[in-house]
């Protein structure tokens, strides 16, 4: 059984954020987002994540801009040119174009926790992303969604 875990760090104290991760069984923190640089991600930015995740959970993090959506298709969500239907429908498209299962397999992300923004997976491409990899493996797959 593989266990895929979701998270995003939006509308979360960093105390709440850090103590989700510790409290699962959490084995890599793995940065779904386009840029993780923004000013605006506060304890989510990139190298700053990378060294908290480290010291305050003891797991590994790393930043795979593959399962990211392209910025085009993210601006047009955010500008409501899209419904959520057609977004689906792009990203699923864009990780098969990628053909991310082939480039990275799934074993490799057991334990894994996908990070992006959005604080709920409900209108989110992590939740998207560990569904693609449910339905498009072969390995029995477990999602949890850390809210």
């Amino acid at each position: 059984m593989i266990s895929l875990y979701t998270i995003g760090f939006t509308k979360k104290s960093a105390e709440h954020f850090f103590n989700l991760l510790r409290g699962s069984k959490v084995k890599q923190l793995v940065d779904v987002r386009i840029s993780n640089s923004s000013q605006l991600a506060g304890f989510a930015k990139g190298n700053d994540l990378k060294f908290f995740v480290n010291e305050i959970c003891h797991i590994p993090y790393i930043h795979v801009a593959d399962f990211a959506p392209t910025k085009e298709l993210l601006d047009q969500w955010h500008k409501q040119e899209v419904n959520w239907e057609d977004y689906e429908r792009i990203y699923t498209k864009l990780l098969t174009d990628r053909d991310i299962l082939r480039k990275y397999g799934i074993k490799p992300f057991d334990g894994s926790c996908f990070l992006c923004s959005e604080d709920t997976p409900e209108q989110c491409h992590r939740g998207l992303l560990v569904e693609y990899m449910k339905k498009h493996s072969s390995e029995k797959i477990e999602i949890t969604h850390l809210v």
